[in-house]
């Protein structure tokens, strides 16, 4: 009979053929899906190539997705070369799930879509991959970036990799990993209407430090995380990293399940529960409603602070969007609290996806259909001031200096991103406040960092986008 065992370790157990395993061991699994972009995809590309043979083939073509996303729409000559490498491996190998920016034709730089459902660019990797059925409960995702673990949230295994080790799975479906220990976060109580998920992942964050989760599984659990819409909770295990951690997952309920039964690609996938009696490195524990709204001030994600103890702190601009916080219930959440009233600093706006970006001009701030005569998401944003773009990583990764929303000066933002160390969205100067929607959007009001309770007290998200 088999130990007890946590999520993350049946998920191994099962990808290496074995009834069980246990943390600190190091095992050979079987890989499911395989993601890279365009920053780190041509170097992987290069690193398979060279140790495979310039005419190997990947080990399974229908398991390998390239989602551009990170140095888009800039006039970057090196950024449009990465494009073209990963253009050029698709047409080689045959990849099916390659979702490739729109180019003026003769100009030579991406064009800012007009119409976001018809393309096949997709935004920002960590948003798309869920979207177009990528992702399964149970099985085990690898990506070349740290914010892969943003999957986690639908019960999977998901982790970033280095070139070296994607370029070795892309060659043989497989990789070598130890388990990780898993550290259990448990939230009790109903999320209040003044808090997300950014709110709970700051205080996890504050509470444990930048390594205080250092190879190691985030669990996530409770009426909390029950109570959250499976995008808030892919806020949560998308920076699980923040903390050091090798992976973050939550359970697997009815909200999972319908989302990824309506969008997979694959129909069949196994999920998992945690064992009664599983072993855990440490648990910790939060009462929701005792919980204040937090920011992260510079210059690193565990610099908690209250958002009354930030009041006094004055800002230069504010910013919405990333893997992070640019999904449709960020964008409600925002647009909830801008509407009718008009921002007091510059605003900038990125939806992380096409999908986001065709539900803000789709749906209004209630989350339902724009009925004759209403306003929608995009409509009242840009009422309000905000200065929007088309969907990608953007500002979040700095970029080139043409990149929207690029902090160039040494200037003080406040961003719903996930990182906030020295020039992690430009200039090496400039600080960053990392904090939730709610406190984005009334600091945007105020051009200060206030608590979010001054402008909301009620439920926001409601209608099919919410399910909250």
């Amino acid at each position: 009979m088999p130990a007890a065992m946590t999520i993350t370790e049946k998920i191994m157990a099962a990808h290496c053929g074995r009834a069980e395993v246990r943390p600190g061991e190091n095992v050979w699994v079987d890989v499911d899906v395989l993601m890279t972009h365009d920053v780190c995809g041509p170097g992987t590309i290069g690193i398979f190539k060279e140790r495979f043979g310039d005419t190997a083939r990947v080990w399974d073509p229908d398991r390998v997705v390239i989602v551009p996303d990170h140095y888009i729409f800039t006039a970057d000559e090196k950024c449009h070369r990465n494009i073209q490498i990963l253009r050029d491996f698709v047409r080689e190998q045959g990849l099916k799930y390659y979702y490739d920016p729109e180019f003026i034709q003769g100009e030579g730089m991406p064009s800012p879509y007009r119409d976001p459902t018809q393309t096949s660019y997709k935004g920002v990797c960590h948003k798309a991959l869920p979207e177009e059925g990528h992702i399964r409960p149970g099985e085990i995702l690898l990506g070349t970036d740290s914010h892969t673990c943003t999957s986690g949230a639908f019960g999977q295994f998901a982790t970033g990799v280095g070139n070296t080790d994607a370029a070795f799975t892309l060659g043989t479906g497989k990789t070598w990993l130890k388990v990780p220990a898993t550290m259990k976060f448990v939230f009790h109580g109903e999320i209040p209407p003044y808090l997300t998920a950014k709110d709970l992942i700051l205080a996890v964050i504050g509470e444990i430090s930048v390594s205080g989760a250092t190879y190691k599984t985030l669990y996530f659990t409770g009426d909390g995380i029950r109570s959250l819409t499976l995008e808030d909770r892919m806020t949560l295990t998308n920076m699980a990293i923040e903390a050091g951690g090798k992976n973050g997952v939550c359970d697997v309920d009815e909200k999972t399940l319908n989302y990824v039964q309506a969008r997979s690609n694959r129909v069949q996938w196994e999920g998992y529960e945690e064992d009664a009696g599983a072993g855990y490195d440490a648990v910790h524990e939060w009462d929701l409603g005792a919980l204040e709204p937090l920011v992260a001030c510079p210059h690193s994600p565990d610099n908690r602070k209250t958002a009354n103890e930030c009041g006094e702190v004055t800002l230069d601009r504010a910013y919405v969007g990333s893997c992070t916080g640019g999904k449709i219930t960020d964008m409600i959440f925002v647009a909830a609290l801008l509407e009718g009233r008009e921002v007091k600093i510059p605003t900038f706006v990125v939806p992380g996806s096409t999908e986001v970006h065709a539900d803000m001009i789709r749906l209004d701030v209630r989350g339902e259909p724009v009925a004759s005569g209403g306003r929608s998401i995009y409509q009242v944003l840009v009422d309000a001031g905000c200065q929007l773009a088309a969907s990608s990583c953007a500002a979040c990764l700095g970029g080139p200096h043409d990149t929207f929303g690029r902090l160039n000066e040494p200037i003080r933002c406040i961003s719903t991103t996930n990182r906030n160390f020295p020039g992690r969205m430009g200039h090496k100067e400039a600080g960053v406040y990392l904090a939730s929607p709610l406190t984005v959007a009334a600091s945007a009001l105020t051009g200060r960092v206030p608590d979010p309770r001054q402008f909301v007290s009620e439920p926001i998200v409601t209608g099919a986008a919410g399910l909250r």
